[in-house]
């Protein structure tokens, strides 16, 4: 977790913030390495999400809750880029207006007294009616005399219908922020259940699914994106589970990524996902969000390191390669479309009509070379990527680098740049688009195409994805 945290952290962006659901096993322990990552100084607050309503017999103390963690990248820039949430009927409820004052509702502001305060704020007030009081013992006027007579010329000084209660000093609804600050109380009632999730919502979109154990439900993931990101935003799930995250971003208009070691990138969220964009998926927050599909994505097959170190330290060509996935991998690096040729059997993949590229394990020498060039002739051009080579000369129609030392040119270990800048392979002809889960295509560039899993090529290089067929909708 602590190699997780520190890349996150590096990737977030300066108004970004991380959440993490944890449950009371490993919360604690987790806070302090993460205050050790972001700063005790960048903790906004532990959410309480109310994960299950129901109670068990068989527990010391039936587990009801997880923890959701909140850290900010830089928490004076996120505390003012965060979004308020909008008030419910019940606070909006609050506002009344009894005494049909024109400029419209209003509630309590200064709640006339206050537990704490100075002798100076218990002054004799002059109600409507002639009579006179002060806070009662114990109790201070919550407002200075100046501030009662300035809400008395204004209007704002509320004594009751009979004009003989204790002050109120109106606050209108036309004068208070929009939103409210997010509490950190959570409840099930409010933003789902595991059991809502799987029963009501994935049971019902997956059939012939085997159900996921503990899926999020989208109204939780739905007020988490609503506080911390704006449409476009890009949202990062690292531990993607059944998809939930990616399928609220992409129905609230946020860019997504989602990563996920386990079967169920292919057994839950691709399927979940052609749901969304195609516009078939009814419930979890669609109806809240409006939304009424398309988009689209790209699923990427995370490949092996293509360089590991031998025993003597050294960078080698990693093992679990062999030679077609080697040139496709390189291929990709290099910008050329793969597509190994029957007749030539120097020719893996091609960037123009006459310039190829050759990728070998073998080490080359000056004679092997000198055939090479021979080969190729003078109007054609070759990037040849080996293990070693030995050349007493040049070959104006071949480039030759030594594919250890040119993949660590290239590489982004030890740097602090995290782009996450992915290319897909160039298209060949009659080829469709590339695709994988990286999400939230606009719907005026989304074209319908259903991936299939025999279409994924593996690719090389650590840290690149290899890709199945895009799937998108108008």
């Amino acid at each position: 977790m602590r190699d997780r945290l520190e890349l996150i952290w590096k990737l977030l962006s300066n108004d970004g913030s991380l959440w993490i659901t944890i449950d009371d096993n490993e919360a604690h322990y987790l806070k302090v390495m993460a205050d050790e990552i972001f700063g005790r100084s960048n903790f906004i607050a532990t959410c309480v999400w109310e994960k299950d309503k129901g109670g068990r017999g068989d527990a010391d103390i039936s587990l009801s809750h997880d923890n959701i963690l909140v850290y900010a990248r830089n928490r004076d820039t996120w505390s003012n880029t965060r979004n308020l949430m909008p008030r419910s009927e019940t606070q909006l409820g609050r506002f009344k207006n009894p005494d049909n004052d024109p400029r419209g509702p209003w509630r309590q502001g200064d709640d006339g007294t206050a537990k704490s305060g100075t002798e100076k704020q218990r002054f004799p007030v002059q109600l409507p009616s002639g009579r006179i009081v002060t806070p009662p013992p114990g109790r201070y006027w919550a407002f200075s005399p100046q501030t009662l007579e300035k809400s008395r010329e204004e209007g704002r000084a509320y004594f009751g219908a009979d004009g003989d209660r204790l002050p109120i000093i109106k606050r209108y609804l036309s004068e208070v922020r929009e939103g409210v600050a997010p509490r950190t109380w959570w409840s099930a009632d409010e933003v789902g259940t595991n059991q809502q999730a799987k029963r009501d919502h994935l049971n019902k979109l997956l059939l012939d699914i085997e159900p996921f154990a503990t899926p999020k439900p989208e109204g939780l993931i739905h007020r988490i994106l609503y506080i911390a990101t704006n449409p476009g935003d890009l949202v990062l799930d690292s531990f993607a589970g059944s998809g939930t995250t990616g399928a609220v971003a992409h129905k609230m208009g946020r860019r997504w990524i989602m990563v996920e070691l386990g079967d169920h990138a292919v057994t839950h969220i691709v399927p979940r996902l052609r749901k969304v964009i195609d516009g078939e998926d009814p419930g979890g927050v669609t109806k809240a969000t409006d939304w009424q599909g398309g988009g689209g994505f790209r699923f990427y097959w995370l490949a092996p390191s293509l360089l590991e170190k031998d025993r003597w330290g050294r960078w080698v060509i990693n093992k679990e390669y062999n030679g077609a996935m080697l040139a496709e991998a390189l291929c990709k690096l290099e910008g050329f479309t793969y597509a190994p040729s029957d007749t030539f059997y120097w020719q893996h993949g091609h960037s123009t009509e006459r310039d190829f590229i050759y990728v070998t394990t073998a080490s080359l020498s000056h004679v092997q070379l000198q055939q090479l060039s021979d080969e190729v002739g003078p109007e054609q051009t070759l990037l040849v990527l080996c293990a070693a080579f030995r050349s007493d000369g040049e070959f104006p129609n071949l480039t030759v680098k030594r594919i250890p030392l040119h993949v660590l040119n290239r590489c982004e270990w030890g740097k602090d740049d995290h782009s996450l800048r992915v290319e897909s392979l160039p298209k060949a002809p009659g080829k469709p688009v590339q695709m994988g889960l990286f999400g939230g295509d606009s719907r005026e560039d989304a074209k319908a195409r259903r991936p299939r899993r025999d279409d994924v090529a593996r690719e090389g290089l650590e840290g690149t994805m290899s890709h199945a067929k895009t799937r998108r909708r108008e």
